[in-house]
């Protein structure tokens, strides 16, 4: 089991907070969001765990970490990669399957959810 793709590829996906995080990250205009942004768009996640996640995600490629030395303190804002965009689509199959099956949400149903705010 230890070499098949699937469950190595749920090590990396499958942690509390990571989807969200990556959704979070896809939402909006504005591709780079912060520390902050992010703690304050998922809510309940403690800065702990915020950090060990984007930490994870960074090691993974799936996201990118741009720190500006220019200001102080340095400002570091979070963006998805390549790779972490191409997840995103897998996040969305995930909504379609959730709708389909599980939840009757017709607002759901219309919205993109890159300008979702839910």
């Amino acid at each position: 089991m230890k070499d098949c793709t699937v469950y190595k590829t749920m090590n990396i996906i499958g942690k509390r907070w990571t989807i969200h995080i990556l959704l979070e990250l896809h939402k909006g205009e504005k591709k780079e969001k912060r520390f902050n942004e992010l703690k304050r768009k998922l809510g309940n996640i403690t800065p702990k765990i915020l950090s060990e996640r984007l930490m994870e995600l960074e090691v993974e490629g799936l996201i990118t970490k741009k720190v500006d030395d220019s200001t102080k303190p340095p400002r570091s804002e979070y963006y998805l990669t390549e790779s972490g965009m191409d997840f995103v689509k897998i996040i969305q199959a995930i909504k379609r399957w959730g709708l389909k099956w599980k939840f009757q949400d017709e607002e759901c149903k219309r919205a993109i959810c890159m300008y979702c705010d839910h």
